[in-house]
């Protein structure tokens, strides 16, 4: 039964974070699960050849945007040992990724705070992330956007207001997006944890229904038809 959070949610305008592309008939959906057997560790080891297989898979859907990954059990973790060893490996994706070239514009969905930055800079991170507060039928949220572009995100302090639709940031180039093809991480959490700048994006498959409540579906906002 969804909470009167998440109906609130569900009524509130679509809200792109990327303003191009969802939903047009130039995006994708992408999996990056073990059913794409694209998905081999010669691909996946280096982040061109990483890169030229997410294009491959745009290119073969005719786009140039892919979208996808919300509660997606991946294989693509196992290129980082940041995502842990084989026995209790963190798969599970916790939010939507926006397959996009580096440098295009990330927006604030809704009108937001800035409520923390940090640069994750360890391999297959987010490297340059940004955190927004936001207040919805008097519930406090938070939104992470992650693997941006560092020269907009040095720019950014913590405090800073932020109008629905305003641009705030960029998508990043590898490496020092994390090192990965150029997206945007976007996830919604109803508790930070105590944590700043940071946020778990990938669980473990075993604890989905917990991260699942604690993380709800980045589509209620975005509204992309590929995702529903």
């Amino acid at each position: 039964m969804p909470t009167p959070f998440l109906r609130a949610l569900a009524l509130v305008p679509a809200a792109p974070v990327v303003p191009m592309l969802l939903g047009a008939p130039s995006a994708a959906r992408l999996d990056f699960t073990a059913a794409n057997t694209l998905l081999t560790p010669e691909a996946l080891r280096d982040t061109p050849a990483f890169d030229a297989l997410v294009q491959q898979l745009l290119a073969a859907q005719h786009a140039v945007t892919g979208l996808g990954g919300y509660l997606e059990n991946r294989v693509i973790y196992r290129r980082s040992a940041h995502f842990g060893a084989a026995e209790g490996a963190r798969s599970l994706h916790l939010g939507v990724d926006v397959w996009v070239p580096a440098g295009t514009p990330v927006a604030a969905p809704l009108p937001a705070t800035i409520h923390s930055l940090a640069d994750n800079n360890n391999f297959g991170d987010y490297g340059p992330t940004v955190i927004l507060q936001h207040e919805l039928a008097g519930t406090v949220f938070y939104s992470l956007y992650g693997h941006l572009g560092r020269a907009e995100w040095q720019h950014l302090r913590p405090g800073q207001a932020l109008a629905a639709g305003e641009t705030f940031a960029t998508v990043g180039p590898y490496p020092e997006n994390g090192d990965w093809p150029p997206h945007l991480h976007f996830q919604l959490m109803l508790n930070l944890q105590g944590r700043q700048g940071d946020f778990p994006g990938v669980a473990r498959p075993d604890q989905r229904d917990h991260w699942a409540v604690l993380c709800p579906d980045p589509n209620l906002l975005l509204r992309s038809p590929l995702l529903m």
